[in-house]
């Protein structure tokens, strides 16, 4: 009778008469083992249903082979497709993903930071939420020297790891785009002041117009929480405004649907708006942007873990050496949408 416990390497040594590192080294391929002990060994531990410990191999390696991600919501395109790309890499590279959601909350994105640590993960990757505005909770991480990288929504703190899509030029082509089609009068409804992300849509807004010889009007850029209600509110702050815009760029492909949907319910035509992300929907919409700037949440997803996996990995010496920060820009596209 098969006994319920799982079989170990100690019973497997004794049954084949041979020592336990021996049987150790014959399941790990060593070059030491012979080709005919080697088969032996694994044909008995195949019958006998025989699983590595893990605890036992994360002890021998020093490593659990988690990584931990934690990002605002599954439920967007964008980040969807980001999450693929993460796995993607850490299933080349046999490693399993860890995945928590913050859903935009600051306490809670805290809370996941101490979960992740008390698992074990050997690295984070983190996009962190809307309204996170300090960021003392990964300073846990650092001291022990546990790499943490960041990917599209980035803290504005120095010295840490990232993958960014260049969302100051993306907008600088967005913002001259709506121009070359006679544009002049154009707002943005951007993010919250806490994201990078959102000073950058910024710049890339400026330089599009002074480049352009246009006069900067900073109360035509009006930030929200990226929310359907504060995306109205947005919207009618720019509805009522002195300057009608005749175009609008907007945070993001979902605060674009939110703004368009309310400008129609306003009754409100010949707004034309360009978005970011690109997203799938874009194109089942029946008022969609006419142009949404391309960031790749894939190619970021995949850069971000792969740099990860590559600092779990690095020479212990090099642990926590401060001269090697990797900060990766991933290039953006315009994308003009085919009606238009």
């Amino acid at each position: 009778m098969m006994s319920d416990k799982p079989t170990t390497i100690k019973e497997i040594a004794k049954l084949l008469k041979i020592s336990v590192s021996t049987v150790s080294r014959a399941l790990n391929d060593h070059p030491s083992i012979g080709l005919t002990t080697k088969i032996r060994v694994k044909k008995l531990a195949s019958e006998l249903n025989y699983e590595p410990n893990q605890k036992a191999i994360q002890f021998l390696h020093g490593k659990s082979f988690v990584i931990g991600v934690i990002l605002p919501e599954l439920s967007e395109s964008f980040f969807s497709a980001a999450i693929s790309g993460i796995e993607d890499v850490a299933y080349k590279r046999n490693y399993t993903v860890l995945l928590a959601q913050s859903h935009d909350d600051a306490e809670r994105e805290k809370l996941l930071v101490e979960k992740m640590k008390m698992q074990r993960v050997d690295g984070l990757l983190v996009s962190v939420s809307k309204t996170t505005s300090t960021y003392e909770h990964f300073e846990i991480f650092k001291k022990l020297n546990i790499p943490v990288v960041f990917f599209d929504r980035i803290p504005p703190i120095k010295n840490i790891h990232y993958v960014a899509s260049n969302l100051e030029s993306g907008t600088y082509d967005a913002v001259s785009f709506l121009l070359k089609k006679g544009h002049r009068v154009i707002g943005m409804i951007n993010g919250p002041n806490t994201l990078v992300a959102s000073n950058e849509r910024k710049e890339g807004y400026v330089k599009a117009m002074i480049s352009n010889r246009l006069k900067f009007d900073p109360s035509l850029i009006v930030s929200c929480d990226l929310s359907e209600s504060g995306t109205i509110e947005a919207m009618d702050t720019l509805i009522n405004h002195r300057r009608k815009p005749t175009a609008i760029v907007t945070f993001n492909d979902y605060v674009a649907l939110f703004a368009m949907r309310h400008t129609k319910s306003v009754g409100l035509n010949g707004i034309d708006f360009v978005s970011y992300a690109n997203l799938p929907i874009i194109k089942y919409m029946d008022y969609s942007p006419i142009a949404s700037v391309e960031q790749f949440p894939h190619k970021q997803g995949k850069k971000a873990a792969d740099i990860l996996i590559d600092l779990i990995n690095r020479p212990k010496n090099e642990l926590g050496a401060e001269h090697a920060y990797f900060n990766v820009v991933v290039a953006s596209e315009l994308i003009i949408s085919d009606s238009k």
